[in-house]
């Protein structure tokens, strides 16, 4: 086994998890895609993770399906239990070998905090945003493209300038007392994060509603990006927005909340 920049990789294959010295190539014939943060053998939503990792399998490789319990269960031994930990799932397609499951064990980077976000002045150039791992490339070229103008994400809008998602994050917003976040029309990545902080909304007696939004309905609003790696981070700027985004009032509690639902692997 060799330890490589972006992590340890593991071949499923004859029902055995076993390391190999040459890693796939790292996004070409990527398929399907799940990575999901442990902190000390602790992390959130496990079964869902699983489940949107499955869910593609079932679309793109549904063969590789009875596979997936003992796929699961080997990789996550393989999970050390101290530390902080990003591995991910992945199915890859080749063009001339058949689909294979692989495990990628790689060391989380540090959390990061309240950020900038910039629009992409372009719709939305994702091929298929309904499963996570064909774009996760694209999503990589589309935040250097946020960073060469200034800011650590890209918000994606649909062809009528309505907001999608991040690059590679979810996007909420607060106004007053209620949580919105993108409603089923427009096109966003399934996340377990933003499905994570509706539901606790909900327990909490917030009113969550799902809707259709341009940026500049976003102006005088608390703005949160999600993901599985850094949970809930504020937005602290919106480049060309046309004015500012309110001071955090929700984030502390809903990060409190988020802790609560952390569970060993």
């Amino acid at each position: 086994m060799i330890t490589v920049d972006f992590g340890e990789f593991y071949l499923y294959k004859n029902g055995t998890l076993a390391a190999i010295s040459e890693p796939a190539e790292q996004e070409v014939g990527l398929a399907v895609a799940d990575s999901l943060l442990i902190e000390n053998g602790a992390t959130h939503a496990i079964e869902q993770h699983k489940e949107r990792f499955t869910s593609g399998v079932a679309i793109v490789s549904p063969e590789h399906l009875e596979d997936l319990p003992s796929f699961f269960e080997q990789s996550f031994a393989l999970i050390p239990r101290t530390g902080r930990w990003w591995p991910r799932f992945e199915l890859h397609l080749g063009s001339e070998s058949p689909s294979q499951l692989f495990f990628r064990l790689r060391k989380a980077p540090d959390p990061l905090g309240k950020l900038t976000v910039w629009t992409l002045p372009e719709p939305d150039p994702r091929i298929n945003p309904s499963i996570k791992g064909p774009d996760l490339s694209l999503g990589q070229q589309l935040r250097r493209k946020a960073k060469m103008n200034g800011a650590d994400e890209a918000i994606i809008l649909n062809s009528e300038g309505y907001i999608s998602e991040g690059a590679l994050s979810s996007l909420l917003w607060w106004r007053d007392d209620v949580l919105f976040a993108p409603s089923d029309a427009v096109r966003w990545l399934p996340s377990v994060t933003r499905n994570l902080v509706l539901e606790i909304a909900k327990q909490s007696g917030f009113e969550v509603r799902l809707v259709r939004a341009k940026p500049s309905e976003l102006i005088g609003c608390e703005v949160w990006l999600l993901s599985a790696l850094n949970g809930i981070r504020e937005v602290e700027h919106w480049i060309d927005l046309g004015g500012p985004l309110a001071k955090p009032k929700h984030l502390e509690a809903f990060n409190k909340r988020m802790r609560l639902f952390s569970q060993q692997i």
